[in-house]
Formats: structure tokens, C-alpha cells, sequence
């Protein structure tokens, strides 16, 4: 372990991981496959891959990420645009049947917690030769979309390719050059004009996301991050979403739509779905938001509405709280023949597949093989369609196994952090109300937890309340708080 990093805290995240099964480590079958695999395997032009090593493609990731899924190149075209999304191949490296795949079944995805990886493949090939790190040569599924002036697709391929990236960036480079333009300490750089148009081509998508009612919401994710200026090791922290970031994301999203746009064409595929908005939900979070204080002028849609919300807002943290109900559930399905009664992911208003982190995430594999597949004007062979229905239930499993290791290492970190702070009195906000149970968030140190109210005055959404640290259960992850009068 790392000097002054506290072990208690890093032996109940392993606790966490074994309870949930994360796997840790590789079998030695599927490491020495892995190892050869990387070293064996050379990706060249020919039939079945084009060579696109002239492209200046970049990457966009957290600081330090080294399993990099996704580069991407744009230029202006006419009025409009050309945008080029290269996705590691992973097909490329996987043996079907091999011990490589048969592990990675097991694992669905790359799970993360602040002091541990457990990676959906092994590390030579997930941060090696799979990755699209600067400077190598790689293998890449290569789409090819053509926008207008909106930033709408007007056509696009899919093909597999070779690909060079020429360098690992960061969403705070790509935020500051949009910000700083021809003075940036980029704006020299080769591939500049990709970051430029990204920044046109984000806010443009963005646009479109709004007018046809689908809503990415501002959220403020808390979150455990390792620290070496504290004695502690960890602290927690609130996220702030980064305008860089949810312009990436819009080019992610784009590109999985029209994936599952070319598999609802051919009728067969895997989607991700999530049914539309309720009209009585959104009429309730209606009525929340204006009793929050929000304007909300009668006609303006659920999607304007959200679209036109100020990030620095001091009630804006309950309000996406209580937008979440109006979010339900996403799934999985796979289908062939018969299209999906519900195709639509409702929060984005399209269809949508996940096809842009096969380094981190199962299904995504599979899914852009089947798109090379189609795009070549063939048909999946049976074995294939049934991969995708096997998928369902491994992707869901993994899902669950996520949420559920994330919400405990936050537990764990926030009994952690205070564990000798029993008594204290905090300034709370309430973010959510049902019956006596209310739902607090602490700024200072970052928390959110859950009080009952006893025989007082139920605390109204987005009111300021003292509460009181009345106990503290490190091993358990658990923190009691009291309302203060």
C-alpha cells in the first residue's frame, strides 16, 4: 500500500468487492493468453481494414486513463461537418471461446474503486495493445459520420480500420482551448481545429437533444478520490459536470445512435433502452420546481426546461434529485425479426446502443461486430443472435454489481471521513422528502445520507437544516444523522 494511506479504510473496500464478487486478478490461463495475444498480434491494411493512419485522431479522457476505447477527428465539410469516431477493436484481440472472452463473461465490466481497478480484460491489452494510446498504430472500428450545419447526420460507415492517435488529452485541455481559442497553449497543435469543432459540434448536439425532448441531467456525482495532501488518504468530493465532458459525451451518444439506427434497419441487435417520461411525473416535477422557485412558464416543455437550468443554481442539486424519479429504469434488450415494442431510451429521445467502450463494457464488442457485419450488407449467423440474448442478463448483473460498489465505497469513505466528528452539528440542505424521511445533503464534508424526523416539522424540499452526527459505524459504512430541533 501507498505511504500514509490508512489500510482499515482500503481492507473494507476489498470486504466490499469480495461480498459483490468482483473478481480480482487473472486466472493464469487467461493472463498467459493475454501476454501472447499482445505480443504476437500485428494489425495490418488489407481486405476487411482500411488504412486511416493519416487521420489526426486524439483522445479525450480523465487525467491518467490509460484504457482508452475512443479517438476521434473532425473537420469542417461545406457548412458542415466531418466527424471521425474510432472505437478500439477489440474483436481484434479476443478469441471467440478463448479463456480471454470466457473471463470477461464473468466479469460484464471494469469495475472501479478509488484504490482498486478490477478490469474487464487483462491489463496488457486493456491499457497495451488494445488501447488507443498516442503514437501506436492500432486496430479501430472507424465510424465515419457526415453533419450539417446542426450538427444532424446526414450520412455515415462503419468499417474496420487502422488507426494512429496523436495525443492523450484531457477534458480540462479540450475546455480550455474552446475557452482560450487561437491563445491556448494548443491552438499550434496539428489536430487544434478537432478541438475547435468540438466545441461547436457539442453545444450544436446539445441543441438538438432539447428540440427532440431528451434531457442529460446537470448532475453533481459524489465520489471518493484518492489525496495525498490529507492524512486521511481519501476524501470525498462532489463532481461538477464539465462542459468539455458533456460535449465528448454528445459525440458518444451520437455514435451509438446511429448504430442503433443501422440495427433497427436490419432488425436485429442489441439496444438500450428506457421507457419515455410519464405525463404525471412531469407534471408533479412541475409543480416541485416551481415551488423550488424555478420559472417554469406553462407550454415550455420538460426538456426546455431542463436545458435552460443555470449549473450554479443554489436549489439546482434538489431539483435534479427530484428529475431522477422522472427517469425510469434502463435495459438491456436484444432482438431479431421483430423490432422492440419500446425501442426508445427515453431520457436521450432516440434509439441508442452502447457501442463506444468495448475496453470497459462487454456488450459493446459484440454489438460493433455485428455492425461490421451489416455494414458489409451480410446477416449475423445464428451463434451471433444468441450472444446478444445471452448478453441481457450479464450486462444487467454487472450493472446492479456497479451501483451497488459504488454506493458502499461512498458509504465507507463517509463514515471514514467522519469518524471522529461524533456530536458535531452540520448545515444540511433537504433534496428529498417522502413521508418523515428526508434525504440531506451536507457541502462540508461532502454527504448525503438519510434522517427520519421524529414528532417536528418535516423539513420542505430545498430548506436549510441543522443536523447532528449521532453516530458512526466505520466497518459498517454507516452514518446516523438527527435533526437539530
Amino acid at each position: 500500500m501507498p505511504d500514509g494511506v490508512p489500510e482499515p479504510i482500503e481492507r473494507a473496500f476489498a470486504r466490499v468487492r469480495q461480498d459483490l464478487e468482483i473478481r480480482d486478478g487473472f486466472p493464469d490461463d487467461v493472463r498467459r493468453e493475454a501476454e501472447r495475444v499482445a505480443a504476437e498480434r500485428v494489425a495490418v491494411a488489407g481486405p476487411g481494414r482500411v488504412d486511416r493512419t493519416d487521420v489526426g485522431f486524439v483522445t479525450i479522457d480523465p487525467p491518467g486513463s490509460r484504457d482508452l476505447d475512443q479517438a476521434v477527428h473532425a473537420e469542417r465539410a461545406g457548412d458542415g461537418y466531418r466527424l471521425r469516431y474510432a472505437i478500439a477493436d477489440v474483436g481484434f484481440w479476443i478469441d471467440r471461446g478463448g479463456a480471454v472472452e470466457q473471463e470477461a463473461w464473468r466479469r460484464g465490466v471494469t469495475y472501479y474503486a478509488p484504490d482498486h481497478r478490477a478490469p474487464l480484460y487483462p491489463e496488457v491489452l486493456s491499457q497495451g495493445a488494445a488501447s488507443l494510446l498516442p503514437e501506436g498504430t492500432r486496430p479501430a472500428v472507424l465510424f465515419d459520420l457526415t453533419l450539417d450545419a446542426r450538427a444532424e447526420v446526414t450520412s455515415w460507415t462503419v468499417e474496420r480500420a487502422l488507426v494512429r492517435s496523436r495525443a492523450q488529452l484531457t477534458y480540462a485541455q479540450l475546455l480550455e482551448h474552446a475557452v482560450q481559442g487561437s491563445t491556448s497553449s494548443l491552438a499550434g497543435a496539428p489536430w487544434a481545429e478537432t478541438l475547435t469543432l468540438l466545441a461547436e459540434i457539442g453545444p450544436k448536439r446539445l441543441e438538438r437533444e432539447a428540440e427532440r425532448g431528451g434531457v442529460s441531467l446537470p448532475v453533481r456525482d459524489q465520489h471518493v478520490q484518492r489525496s495525498a495532501a490529507t492524512t486521511l488518504g481519501y476524501e470525498l468530493a462532489y463532481e461538477a459536470p464539465n462542459a468539455a465532458e458533456a460535449w465528448n459525451a454528445q459525440v458518444s451518444l451520437l455514435t451509438g445512435h446511429v448504430a442503433a439506427l443501422r440495427m433497427m434497419d436490419a432488425r436485429v441487435g442489441l439496444l438500450r433502452t428506457m421507457p419515455p417520461f410519464g405525463e404525471q411525473d412531469v407534471a408533479k416535477f412541475r409543480r416541485i420546481a416551481r415551488t423550488l422557485g424555478f420559472a417554469w412558464p406553462a407550454g415550455r416543455s420538460y426538456a426546455d426546461f431542463m436545458h435552460g437550468l443555470q449549473p450554479h443554481h443554489p436549489r439546482i442539486e434538489v431539483l435534479v434529485r427530484q428529475a431522477r424519479r422522472v427517469m425510469r429504469g434502463a435495459d438491456y434488450v436484444a432482438f431479431d425479426g421483430e423490432l422492440p415494442a419500446q425501442p426508445l431510451h427515453g431520457a436521450l429521445a432516440f434509439v441508442y446502443a452502447h457501442v463506444t467502450a468495448p475496453l470497459r463494457r462487454l456488450a459493446d464488442r459484440y454489438v460493433l461486430d455485428l455492425l461490421v457485419t451489416l455494414s458489409a450488407g451480410a446477416r449475423p449467423a445464428e451463434a451471433e443472435v444468441a450472444t446478444l440474448r445471452a448478453l441481457v442478463p450479464v450486462m444487467d448483473a454487472a450493472e446492479r454489481r456497479t451501483s451497488a460498489l459504488e454506493r458502499q465505497v461512498v458509504d465507507l469513505a463517509e463514515a471514514w471521513t467522519l469518524r471522529d466528528r461524533v456530536g458535531e452539528v452540520l448545515r444540511a440542505t433537504a433534496i428529498d422528502v417522502r413521508g418523515r424521511d428526508v434525504e440531506v445533503q451536507v457541502e462540508q464534508p461532502p454527504l448525503r445520507a438519510t434522517l427520519t424526523v421524529g414528532d417536528g416539522a418535516v423539513p420542505a424540499l430545498g430548506e436549510a437544516l441543522d443536523v447532528r452526527l449521532a453516530a458512526v459505524d466505520v466497518e459498517g459504512g454507516h452514518v446516523r444523522l438527527e435533526a437539530v430541533g
